[in-house]
């Protein structure tokens, strides 16, 4: 008597029907959302343009600027010492470039120091109002620029003292003073004490110079400002105890001095 194996029947094979009926309702479901994916597809390539054209434009405007600045620094650094009429071509150029670069190219990294270089070069030629207006308005723009806030204030003090304005003045060195990243705290200090000292206030200037020793001791203005301490403690002594003058000795007096006596 044969025997035969016994083989476990398979698993059933996927619908087919059933599967192509699935593939069909996706594929409708998709249909049905083919215009808003196509729209989001356009959007999409469209911001990705605007975003590429923007960062081009960006680009270009920064290289545009930064030659006109190099142009202008080279202008207002390369002026020569004998020939005045020269001088005063370079500087009218520099503010030319730099106030090109300031009005068209605002949002470019040249930008600040464009600024900048115009007050500079403003204060050059005896156009004072006009470059605190500068630094007034670098400040208001680019007070982010820590670093070069610091030189503006520094700038903007200088410019108040060519017109007289000791107030306006030491707000502007005070300002450096307040700012923690800027790198000429001790050179504000000792124009402060420079200008107190000026302006006959003693205790003020000694004050500065001595918060200016302890503060930055590696300062090159600390041995300066050493040294003006000791002027102003030895006014300040001899102003406080004068040398006693002796009265003079009425024995002593010449006898040619004396009222002769009548006969």
């Amino acid at each position: 008597m044969s025997y035969r194996i016994k083989v476990p029947p398979r698993s059933l094979p996927v619908d087919e029907a059933q599967l192509v009926s699935t593939l069909e309702e996706r594929l409708i479901g998709l249909n049905a959302y083919r215009l808003p994916i196509i729209v989001g597809l356009v959007l999409l390539l469209l911001v990705g343009g605007v975003v590429g054209a923007v960062i081009w434009y960006d680009a270009r405007n920064a290289s545009k600027a930064q030659d006109l600045e190099r142009e202008a620094t080279l202008q207002y650094l390369t002026r020569p010492a004998n020939d005045p009429k020269k001088v005063e071509a370079n500087l009218k150029e520099a503010i030319r470039l730099y106030q090109q670069i300031v009005d068209e190219y605002p949002r470019t990294p040249s930008a600040p120091l464009a600024l900048f270089g115009l007050g500079n070069a403003l204060m050059e030629t005896n156009q004072v109002d006009s470059a605190i207006e500068a630094y007034k308005r670098f400040l208001a723009t680019y007070s982010s620029n820590v670093s070069l806030a610091g030189l503006v204030q520094q700038k903007l003090a200088y410019a108040y003292l060519s017109k007289g304005d000791h107030a306006q003045a030491t707000a502007a060195y005070l300002a450096v003073l307040d700012n923690p990243g800027s790198l000429n705290r001790d050179q504000a200090l000792f124009e402060l004490a420079r200008m107190e000292e000026g302006l006959s206030r003693r205790e003020g200037a000694l004050q500065r110079y001595q918060e200016l020793i302890k503060t930055y001791p590696k300062s090159p203005f600390a041995n300066e400002a050493a040294i003006r301490e000791k002027i102003l403690d030895i006014k300040k002594t001899s102003e406080v105890s004068p040398t006693p003058v002796p009265a003079p000795d009425a024995s002593k007096t010449p006898a040619s001095s004396q009222t002769p006596a009548k006969p």
